[in-house]
């Protein structure tokens, strides 16, 4: 069985507000325009999540909502306050219990980063992969019958994108 996991860092956010708590930050313009954009990607590609694992960050949030009206069906929608600045390891300790069989993770660098590069065997060429910019998001694919089955380095590449790639 395959397992495919779709990883994508919050889109751009507004530091209009000094005030503001971070995670009560919401999108920018170019934030909401790019979440469009990656919906649409995704879309195009056929990579649509069955089951949706969210920091519960209100930027985070937003992006989903930027993404989801360009995919069809109607994943499973969880927030997880423990993605909310996660690094890596609970990351994966998140993931492995999903239930989906495509699995999409939104999450904040500098720990989506850190995981994306962990969770690979192999790094997409992309210059931009090191950073993990905001908006950027990896397909990957494991050959595991279950979530707990997935390991660090486990990961296939199958597609990395950056929203400024797919601006007009």
């Amino acid at each position: 069985m395959t397992l495919r996991l779709i990883l994508t860092r919050h889109a751009k956010s507004s530091w209009d507000d000094p005030l503001m708590s971070d995670h009560d930050r919401p999108l920018n313009e170019r934030g909401k325009a790019a979440a469009a954009d990656l919906g649409n990607w995704l879309a195009s590609r056929g990579y649509v999540p069955d089951q949706v694992l969210c920091s519960d960050a209100l930027r985070t949030r937003k992006t989903w909502s930027g993404i989801a009206p360009a995919l069809p069906g109607t994943p499973i929608l969880e927030l997880k306050p423990a993605l909310y600045h996660a690094g890596p390891d609970v990351m994966l300790a998140v993931l492995r219990h999903a239930t989906g069989q495509t699995v999409m993770m939104i999450g904040h660098n500098p720990g989506i980063a850190e995981f994306a590069h962990r969770i690979v065997a192999r790094a997409p060429l992309n210059p931009d992969f090191q950073r993990y910019p905001t908006g950027a998001t990896l397909v990957v694919d494991f050959a595991a019958d279950s979530w707990a089955d997935v390991a660090w380095s486990m990961g296939s590449v199958d597609d990395f994108i950056i929203p400024r790639e797919l601006a007009v």
